[in-house]
């Protein structure tokens, strides 16, 4: 059974959350972190010793339990063991979607998106969204101005990729390239600033939307 903890507002556990739904995967999710607190409980902070949200444990498949922390890292493990091209060849019931591509040079697209989500357009996303939604008291306007002229300097370069590279990240199917920069692109859409417009960026989005998991989890009110 598999087992994530975290609240279902957090972007990051947004990701565990929608892979797993891509998946078919059954699961148990327990609330933690914000308002449900439990971070600093000793049998949390023996699974992860950082006291950040998400977790999992799966002890689901060959029996061997796996206690793993880092969203990305977590979006990963669950295509890698779960939906890899090949890894429902012949199970017409599985539902699994093959977020994992076999290809290296594919996988390695979707990899590159995947870090520039943490590395590059994380840090404009978490001062808008702090002072928009988080903290708006205490908001700087010159900062918030300028995250706000370069997230949209930023996204357009993922909507000049998929211009040229579409329909999805790293190709013609979802995987998990999509997972990370698909749950801060549904955030930057809602925001209520100036956005440029990026008509490949927001296609590409209106194409989440048609996926359940993506519906359920990710486009949901920020808290």
């Amino acid at each position: 059974m598999l087992t994530i903890w975290g609240r279902a507002s957090s972007v990051n556990v947004q990701k565990v959350l929608w892979t797993a739904d891509e998946l078919g995967l059954a699961y148990e999710r327990i609330d933690a972190g914000g308002k449900f607190g439990g971070l600093s409980d000793a049998a949390y902070r023996a699974m992860n010793p950082n006291g950040l949200i998400p977790t999992i444990r799966d002890g689901s498949g060959t029996g061997e339990e796996v206690v793993l922390w880092e969203s990305n890292a977590i979006v990963r493990y669950l295509a890698a063991r779960y939906g890899a091209d090949d890894a429902n060849a012949g199970d017409a019931n599985s539902g699994a979607a093959p977020l994992w591509p076999r290809d290296p040079a594919r996988r390695a697209l979707a990899d590159r998106w995947m870090d520039w989500a943490l590395t590059t357009i994380n840090e404009p996303m978490r001062v808008l969204f702090w002072g928009l939604v988080r903290d708006p008291v205490n908001a700087k306007v010159d900062e918030m101005l300028r995250a706000e002229e370069q997230s949209g300097e930023l996204w357009a370069r993922l909507d000049a990729w998929l211009a040229e590279h579409g329909p999805f990240i790293a190709g013609d199917s979802l995987s998990i390239g999509d997972i990370p920069v698909g749950c801060q692109v549904q955030r930057w859409l809602s925001f209520p600033i100036q956005r440029p417009s990026l008509p490949h960026l927001e296609a590409w989005h209106k194409r989440l939307a048609e996926r359940p998991g993506y519906r359920k989890w990710v486009m949901v009110k920020m808290e």
